[in-house]
């Protein structure tokens, strides 16, 4: 999955953006309305294990800036695991700050 936050435009006011993508790459929506159901819940486990995952590959990453001795397979492959990690988090971050702003709680 990537995330190409250009390419989206704002979800619709009561739309939430979801943490993954329909088969053929599409972003995939919830109308939510505040609603705590299932599909909700199991959208911020996985937000959150994205989260999880981003805070794990960036130390990965930094320990493999920090060796000296890291080839350029594993230079490519740390850069590889943080652009993926990266895309999701800003989906994240996307996500909940539109849901902040259609709740009138952020800009």
């Amino acid at each position: 999955m990537s995330y190409d936050r250009n390419a989206l435009t704002a979800p619709p006011p009561g739309l939430r953006l979801l943490p993954w993508e329909t088969d053929t790459g599409k972003p995939c929506f919830l109308s939510a309305d505040g609603v705590d159901g299932p599909l909700s819940r199991l959208a911020d486990e996985i937000e959150a294990d994205q989260l999880q995952d981003g805070a794990d590959v960036l130390a990965g990453a930094r320990a493999v800036l920090d060796d000296r001795k890291a080839g350029e397979y594993a230079l490519r492959r740390a850069l590889r695991a943080a652009t993926q990690v990266l895309g999701d988090v800003l989906r994240v971050a996307d996500s909940r700050g539109a849901r902040l702003t259609q709740r009138g709680d952020g800009p």
